[in-house]
């Protein structure tokens, strides 16, 4: 995208500040869902280090919020699902909110709060309606809370939704908002509207590869796709540009043709699938950094958009209903190391690992070399080891998926091991384990080290883990596994 020689000095300047302002605003998820997660003081360093000047909350831990206070970056904070019936319910506690978790942090400490996302993919088939009746009286209590402190203009609302709230028959000019939803879409996206505030949504390609093994795999990237989809004469050859233009049709059909979007969550996991892997997430996060960076929008959108990948650092605590892949989205490792290259348009080539992260001791908790495999306690042990921690590394085709049975009891039990802080109790699997400081990993399967943190039992799901290993000390001095 060039400015042109002869279109004066105007043009020039905007098109400079235009380039600078896509090479630094790609946001992130910031995701908390872990048993042992990072400093946020460590973890805001890594967003300046990366150049990162946008993130996506999916709560307001005042932590993170102190954490961010005259970082330049700029928030937006979430409410959780959990809190939506009691905000719908009374103004008070919507008011209660915005001034504990907004106003406190935006006045006196200096914390840049742009977007509250009210909800989090409330409208999910999962959830069987369980937020249809809450989701837009929360979203007018917390509006009308943020106008009464005088942050109305400053701070604006959006409900974070996944493309499941539009469809299409075939091409994206077909595209209108689920029929069991419509009018409460029109009725969100009208609300919406009248405040200036945007629409949120959350665009996976993977997940049309994960549920289709029929799915084209080129069309879920941004190269390589041979038989590209024409829609009236727009072309479509990757399918985020076909949903992200379903629910521009969607939006003018009814009416609001130029509400802006924001892409709330896009990017691709690791691990814990066979089409979830390094190469796979690297090519399809390039591809659309690369497009994003150049300002290359969408054949109904053609200019720059606003976007936040998800996610920033893997988290081993979240749930794995979904999918085993739910705990690698990150660009990053547990401990804040990159992954794989990655140009997000910062000052340097490749992404920035977290600094002064420490790590437990060089120690592993394996199975036994003379343990017998058809031993009784086998089955229970690892069984209690992976519903306590986390084996998603394990199965057909991901990043420990050519373990042999001994090694993946092995790593089941080191899982377990690194979760509880290595204490000697989480390691003493009736007859089979041993600590070893000799590292297990082979090839691409790594075998982790826990990183040492203060936090660990405060955040996340730690608190969980810790009163688990202690009932595992409980549960085998009477024989028990059960979790």
């Amino acid at each position: 995208m060039g400015c042109g020689r002869f279109r004066g000095c105007l043009v020039l300047v905007l098109c400079v500040v235009l380039l600078v302002g896509l090479v630094s605003g790609i946001g992130v998820n910031w995701g908390t869902q872990l048993t042992h997660p990072l400093p946020s003081s460590t973890v805001v360093k890594m967003l300046k280090d990366n150049g990162i000047q946008k993130v996506k909350l999916f709560d307001a831990d005042p932590d993170i919020l102190n954490a961010l206070k005259k970082s330049g970056i700029q928030v937006m904070v979430g409410i959780p699902n959990d809190m939506l019936y009691t905000l719908a319910n009374s103004m008070q506690a919507a008011e209660k909110w915005v001034s504990k978790n907004v106003s406190a942090f935006v006045s006196s400490a200096g914390v840049d709060i742009r977007y509250v996302a009210v909800g989090n993919e409330p409208f999910l088939s999962t959830y069987n309606g369980s937020f249809e009746t809450t989701t837009l009286p929360a979203l007018q209590n917390i509006q009308a809370a943020l106008v009464k402190a005088s942050l109305g203009n400053q701070v604006k609302v959006t409900v974070p939704l996944n493309a499941d709230v539009y469809q299409s028959a075939q091409v994206p000019s077909d595209g209108d908002f689920r029929q069991d939803i419509h009018d409460l879409m029109v009725q969100i996206v009208k609300f919406l509207s009248q405040n200036n505030a945007p629409f949120t949504v959350n665009i996976y390609p993977f997940i049309s590869l994960y549920e289709d093994p029929n799915f084209p795999v080129d069309y879920a990237f941004f190269n390589g796709f041979q038989s590209p989809i024409n829609d009236n004469g727009r072309i479509y050859d990757n399918v985020f540009d076909a949903n992200h233009d379903t629910l521009v049709w969607a939006l003018q059909k009814n009416g609001f043709g130029n509400m802006p979007i924001i892409v709330g969550e896009v990017g691709w996991p690791t691990d814990g699938d066979r089409n979830a892997n390094l190469q796979y997430a690297q090519r399809f996060n390039q591809g659309f950094m690369s497009r994003y960076m150049a300002g290359k929008g969408t054949p109904m959108r053609p200019g720059p958009m606003d976007a936040y990948l998800f996610s920033l650092i893997d988290e081993d605590g979240k749930s794995i209903q979904p999918g085993n892949f739910e705990r690698h989205w990150g660009l990053f490792y547990y401990d804040g190391q990159p992954k794989y290259q990655l140009n997000i348009g910062s000052r340097t080539n490749g992404l920035v690992g977290a600094t002064g992260v420490a790590y437990l001791a060089k120690k592993w908790c394996i199975l036994k070399p003379s343990a017998n495999l058809n031993d009784d306690q086998v089955a229970p042990s690892v069984s209690f080891a992976c519903q306590n921690a986390d084996c998603t590394s394990l199965g057909y085709q991901t990043s420990c998926g050519s373990l042999d049975t001994r090694g993946n009891i092995s790593y089941a039990f080191n899982s377990y091991y690194q979760v509880n802080d290595q204490i000697d109790s989480a390691c003493k699997f009736p007859g089979l384990s041993v600590v070893t400081d000799r590292d297990p990993s082979t090839g691409d399967c790594k075998f982790k080290i826990m990183i040492q943190t203060d936090s660990a039992g405060m955040h996340g799901n730690g608190r969980i883990w810790h009163l688990r290993m202690q009932q595992w000390e409980n549960n085998f001095k009477f024989g028990s596994y059960a979790p």
